[in-house]
């Protein structure tokens, strides 16, 4: 069964900085990309950043300069560095990756529970 399990988040003040990991595990044949969503209230998930198969990465414009996804494959974990925080930022923030395990052997998204991070004074 495959897992994926975040910590890091909670409360921060606007300005200041948070770590969100992920870890991945499971009979998992192969990983592809990985990356974070988040989702406020009465908003859809968005993609804030993710890792590619091939080491590219992507950011959503608003988090660009301020928020860094890293991915260590041997330990199948992602983490995002986030820096100057601000208010809009507060949602829950999810894992994903993109993995083939071995039960099924097709490539499919996985999510993690979800970790709220809120910005505020």
């Amino acid at each position: 069964q495959v897992q994926l399990v975040e910590s890091g988040g909670g409360l921060v003040q606007p300005g200041g900085s948070l770590r969100l990991s992920c870890a991945v595990s499971g009979n998992i044949f192969s990983i592809n990309a990985v990356g974070w969503y988040r989702q406020a209230p009465g908003s859809q998930r968005e993609l804030v950043a993710n890792i590619t198969g091939g080491g590219s990465t992507n950011y959503a414009d608003s988090v660009k300069g301020r928020f860094t996804i890293s991915r260590d494959s041997a330990k199948n974990t992602v983490s995002l560095q986030m820096n100057s925080l601000k208010p809009e930022d507060t949602a829950v923030y999810y894992c994903n990756a993109y993995l083939k395990p071995y039960a099924t052997f097709r490539y499919a998204n996985y999510w993690g529970q979800g970790t709220q991070v809120t910005v505020s004074s």
